[in-house]
């Protein structure tokens, strides 16, 4: 499987399945997403700010469902196997993205797995074991929190001095140069603690010893 970005901004999710599985997973895709949970009963979880809707869909069903949501997602999350199978079916039709959280290992072609994340906006970093061991993913994901702190402002910061650097003209080669030894500078990295304006004066320092240009 290949690890891919996917942009949900107006796009609809749509949820067969109201336990806390199908709760994770309605609370991970409503912060970008449309997402309609479909369930005879919800469990006390945060979805997230779903739209959730009390019914029982049965496998025949199915088509209309996707009739309704024209979703973009399907996540099928029943404790029913037979009807996730029929919504996957439905889905792989469709050519609509599918999830299911009653497989685990190995999938078929086509098939979602939605990873951990870790996020420090824009940066965010994911795991995956291909569905085999999501504790696995959620330990993993732990450390990686300790490790990008203020990868988020980095990120910023060097992209603004990239476009600057690219705006005086100055030979790609010396860009990255400076704008790697940036990344690399624990001086920088520890001003960031003290806001952006500091962190910009200590960066100015280092690429100045890469460029040989003072500013």
């Amino acid at each position: 499987m290949i690890p891919l970005l996917h942009d949900f901004d107006g796009e609809t999710v749509l949820v067969f399945g109201g336990g806390r599985v199908g709760a994770r997973k309605a609370r991970r895709f409503a912060r970008e997403a449309r997402v309609l949970v479909v369930s005879p009963e919800f469990a006390d979880a945060d979805f997230g700010g779903a739209e959730r809707v009390r019914a029982a869909p049965d496998p025949d069903e199915v088509d209309d469902w996707f009739d309704r949501a024209d979703p973009a997602l399907v996540v099928a999350a029943t404790d029913d196997g037979g009807l996730n199978e029929r919504i996957e079916a439905v889905a792989r039709d469709r050519g609509v993205l599918v999830n299911r959280t009653d497989q685990h290992g190995g999938r078929d072609p086509g098939s979602v797995v939605v990873p951990a994340t870790v996020r420090d906006d824009p940066v965010v970093a994911a795991v995956a074991t291909g569905g085999a061991s999501p504790a696995l993913s959620r330990l993993l994901r732990q450390r990686i929190e300790m490790e990008i702190a203020d990868a988020g402002a980095m990120a910023e910061l060097t992209g603004d001095i990239r476009a600057e650097l690219q705006g005086e003209g100055v030979p790609p080669a010396e860009r990255r140069a400076a704008v790697r030894a940036v990344v690399r500078s624990d001086a920088v990295w520890k001003a960031l603690d003290s806001g952006k304006p500091k962190a910009r004066q200590v960066a100015a320092d280092v690429i100045s010893d890469v460029t040989g240009e003072t500013s």
